[in-house]
């Protein structure tokens, strides 16, 4: 399944998140992300030459967060080491649209 041909959904709440077998499944759309919080997110780590190269990744994350209405949490740390956190704020876990913005964030580095 090709996840960055699909769009993000907006979630105001009302459904159920992913359980931890449905999110297993998903995550093998996506790869180098990993489960945590008991399966209420997923988290990939990003090294990156130096710091400006980081910071440019993060602008082009928040393009496509902006563009998919749908913002990951991002920590800049060691200068040149990125950690990106998805979660639908909106039911408190995961939904189809984290691992969305997750094969959006991961095409990135292949362009």
């Amino acid at each position: 399944m090709d996840l960055t041909q699909k769009h993000c959904v907006p979630c105001e709440g009302g459904v159920s998140p992913f359980d931890p077998a449905n999110a297993n499944m998903w995550l093998r759309n996506v790869k180098g992300w990993r489960l945590i919080i008991g399966g209420k997110k997923i988290q990939k780590d990003f090294i990156f030459k130096n710091f400006m190269e980081a910071i440019s990744f993060v602008s082009k994350i928040a393009e496509i967060a902006e563009a998919e209405d749908h913002h990951p949490d991002l920590l800049i740390h060691s200068y040149k080491k990125l950690r990106v956190t998805l979660m639908t704020h909106a039911i408190g876990g995961l939904s189809e649209n984290d691992f969305i913005l997750a094969a959006k964030i991961d095409k990135l580095q292949s362009v």
